[in-house]
């Protein structure tokens, strides 16, 4: 991490507050040098972030100067290659989801995730290096706001069902159909979108297209029960001429670029649910101690410690198995079951110990989300029951 903006800060070293604080740190993959980083990011969220949380979720809206300032300090290109302009250190990357959990809006966080680590990634691994100049430098820099498109309005967990057509034409594609649910979709600059290129579609008939803002692409916000300051859109593409430069990948491969990317956007769910559980976990152990609550809430959050080391456990021991470039789709699928409907079982239960309490009750709605998306835990199932020979 020598040269970037994150690595010139050296504070002490990070210890989890709460019941499991004195766990040893560091744990691999990560290392001293990221448990420092953790703690600067920690402040940076706490003090830049935290505090705007409850304004940015009533405007259901967080300003694009967000994104400046993460570039600033190095935080959007924290995985990608210093040619780039990023740090190469997807450890790091994984520091900073989790402790953006902090940040008191789970929308905030989905919407600066959507671009970093869902919609970015995929033109750095399968875009040319025209590409990479194009939209990858200036989405690190925090000038262009990037969203991934793939789900529809009769295609969710089943992309090969997807119905947006690209009609080959002269010099490129023109685009019909539309997107639901595109977080990140109503500000977007640029749209990595999943598309039609045969008649037939299905695994073997879908491609990528980075689609730049213009004539014929239109969004309109959708109302959510959380992530309230993401903006999440309904995208359509009404004849829209897309250059035959900007295809991403190879024409009818799109499918697997698809898969491809699932694994890390899964990974990183699963960091933020350890994150968010580890939050409420810390602040329902001090409203306890400070009641001097009895018996039933010790246990209760004795069971809750549980379920939270285990999350921790399996999404570190995937997260060292991906980064050492193995097929990881078990081991993040397990992380990703593991800890989605624990975060808001967690969350629930922290809110029933300390009663109403706002910032828990926003904590609770966005965690509902994870079970659905990136893969629904019935999918996640599915996967999980197939690589077991069933």
């Amino acid at each position: 991490m020598s040269g970037s903006a994150h690595a010139r800060t050296r504070p002490a070293a990070h210890a989890r507050p709460g019941a499991g604080a004195h766990a040893p740190r560091p744990i691999p993959p990560f290392k001293e040098e990221h448990e420092e980083f953790r703690e600067a990011v920690r402040r940076y969220v706490e003090t830049e972030l935290l505090p705007c949380a409850h304004e940015w979720e009533e405007a259901r809206w967080f300003p694009n100067e967000v994104f400046t300032r993460l570039a600033e300090l190095g935080y959007i290109g924290l995985k990608f290659p210093p040619e780039y302009g990023g740090a190469g250190d997807p450890i790091a990357d994984a520091v900073f989801v989790e402790e953006l959990s902090r940040c008191g809006s789970g929308g905030l966080a989905a919407g600066i995730g959507a671009h970093s680590g869902i919609a970015l990634p995929p033109i750095w691994r399968f875009g040319t290096d025209e590409q990479k100049q194009c939209y990858l430098v200036p989405g690190i820099r925090g000038e262009k706001i990037a969203a991934l498109a793939i789900t529809e309005p009769d295609a969710g967990s089943d992309v090969a069902s997807i119905r947006t057509f690209a009609r080959k034409t002269d010099g490129g594609y023109v685009v019909n159909g539309a997107k639901t649910f595109i977080t990140g979709g109503v500000r977007a600059d640029v749209l990595v979108t999943a598309v039609k290129t045969s008649e037939a579609g299905g695994h073997h008939g879908i491609s990528f297209l980075i689609v730049e803002r213009g004539p014929g692409v239109q969004s309109s916000a959708l109302e959510k029960l959380g992530w309230h300051a993401s903006d999440t859109a309904l995208i359509t593409f009404d004849d829209v001429f897309v250059p035959e430069e900007n295809l991403l990948g190879d024409e009818h491969a799109g499918f697997y670029l698809i898969m491809a990317n699932f694994q890390w956007e899964r990974l990183l769910m699963a960091l933020g649910a350890v994150g968010g559980m580890q939050v409420a976990f810390e602040q329902t152990v001090e409203f306890a101690r400070q009641r001097s609550m009895g018996q039933a809430v010790r246990h209760q959050l004795a069971e809750i410690a549980v379920a939270i080391e285990a999350g921790r456990d399996v999404t570190y021991a995937a997260l060292r198995r991906y980064l050492n470039g193995e097929d990881v789709v078990r081991e993040v699928t397990i992380a990703k079951l593991a800890t989605q409907r624990a975060a808001f079982d967690t969350i629930d239960a922290c809110l029933q110990i300390q009663g109403p309490d706002s910032p828990l009750e926003r904590a609770a709605r966005d965690a509902r989300l994870g079970p659905i998306g990136g893969g629904t835990d019935e999918i996640m199932k599915e996967i999980l029951g197939r690589s077991l020979g069933l």
